[in-house]
């Protein structure tokens, strides 16, 4: 686990088997004929841009991102794949380097449309219009959104335009018939046009109608290995959804405390032993990613046993119950989350979600492909 480069004991393991298995099981959901644009923005959720990207790329019809210098960077490592800019440009002037780079752009103001009403590009390019269908964060009116459509459709700079909404409740049981009925009605003949829908919760939801997830989906935490639903709903689990962790977060028991009936454990004392107990101490705080708010509450694996995090999390370790692990001693390895112990439980435990935490794993902890 550990070497001379990075001697302390805790490393994040990636598994390209998992996250194949992840991508194979989001082709399945999509409807005949229907693409994949995988979502990798914000360093692939913590994963690694360019890692993810390389081993997806012949098995994806596309990227989602929103990071330009993301962008660039695919680019330069040769990926040819079309790349979509979630949160489309911020100034006409990045309207250049998107023609240059091959970007498609999310437009979802009337103003990027007189943007590129005015630009002069050297090649066109492809446009996925956000119609704010109830989520209300990004997005042209649904009201106006055939009107936009038609006037992006006279414009020398763009080549192509797709549709697009973003579900708010599809992981919920309001779902998401509510937004396309509201699209439909404001737009009845939306569907003679491509369509780009679908977020992991709609793929797993399903059906598998193009009307429901459209031509393009967009999944992005089933990639993973997390399920949307976190780990509350036992229908719904990572397990249950046949999605299979990509990073586990590994480390190892580096001290061994014996503590009596009374004693308290870590900063505040918030944990007191109500019998005599065994604490294991880890190699693994809140500025390696690990959330603060698990304090006390989160499981763990020591030697492959399930157990708990007691007490506060510290900047640089964490405490947790040794005392039905006989065998745990210096050196037994820990799982934080990953393969045994879904992210999802642990992002429970701390009123959190597995994107955060994957997101949040900090750069000091080294990382490793398996596959």
């Amino acid at each position: 686990m550990n070497s001379r480069a990075h001697p302390r004991p805790i490393v994040a393991e990636f598994s390209g088997k998992a996250l194949r298995h992840n991508v194979k099981r989001a082709k399945a959901l999509v409807s005949t004929g229907g693409k994949i644009y995988a979502v990798i923005k914000a360093d692939a959720y913590g994963h690694g841009l360019v890692d993810i990207a390389q081993r997806i790329a012949p098995d994806v019809d596309g990227f989602a991102i929103l990071e330009l210098s993301a962008a660039r960077l695919l680019r330069e490592q040769g990926f040819k794949q079309p790349i979509l800019m979630l949160e489309g440009f911020f100034n006409p002037e990045e309207l250049q380097v998107f023609s240059q780079l091959g970007l498609s752009t999310v437009v979802h103001r009337s103003d990027q449309i007189e943007a590129l009403a005015i630009a002069r590009l050297a090649e066109p390019i492809d446009v996925f219009l956000k119609i704010n269908t109830g989520m209300n964060r990004l997005g042209i009116p649904a009201v106006e959104a055939a009107t936009a459509y038609q006037r992006l459709k006279t414009l020398d700079a763009v080549r192509s335009i797709t549709v697009m909404t973003h579900f708010a409740d599809a992981d919920i049981d309001r779902g998401t018939a509510w937004q396309l009925e509201r699209l439909v009605k404001a737009w009845p003949e939306v569907h003679g046009a491509p369509l780009c829908f679908a977020n992991s919760a709609a793929l797993l939801v399903g059906p598998c109608e193009r009307t429901r997830l459209g031509d393009i989906t967009r999944p992005g935490i089933m990639l993973y290995g997390s399920s949307p639903w976190g780990a509350s709903d036992a229908a719904r689990t990572a397990i249950a959804l046949d999605l299979l962790p990509v990073m586990t977060l590994k480390s190892a028991i580096i001290a061994i405390q014996h503590l009596k009936a009374g004693e308290r454990v870590g900063y505040g004392g918030t944990f007191v032993a109500e019998r005599p107990m065994t604490i294991g101490i880890v190699a693994c705080g809140y500025a390696d990613g690990y959330p603060r708010h698990a304090s006390g509450k989160a499981p763990i694996l020591v030697n492959g046993t399930r157990t708990q995090v007691l007490g506060r999390i510290s900047m640089d370790m964490l405490c947790c119950d040794l005392s039905d692990i006989p065998d745990a001693d210096v050196g037994s390895p820990v799982t934080l989350w990953g393969d045994g112990l879904s992210a999802d439980e642990v992002a429970d435990a701390a009123g959190t979600i597995a994107y955060e935490l994957f997101c949040a794993l900090a750069s000091r902890v080294p990382r490793i492909w398996k596959d």
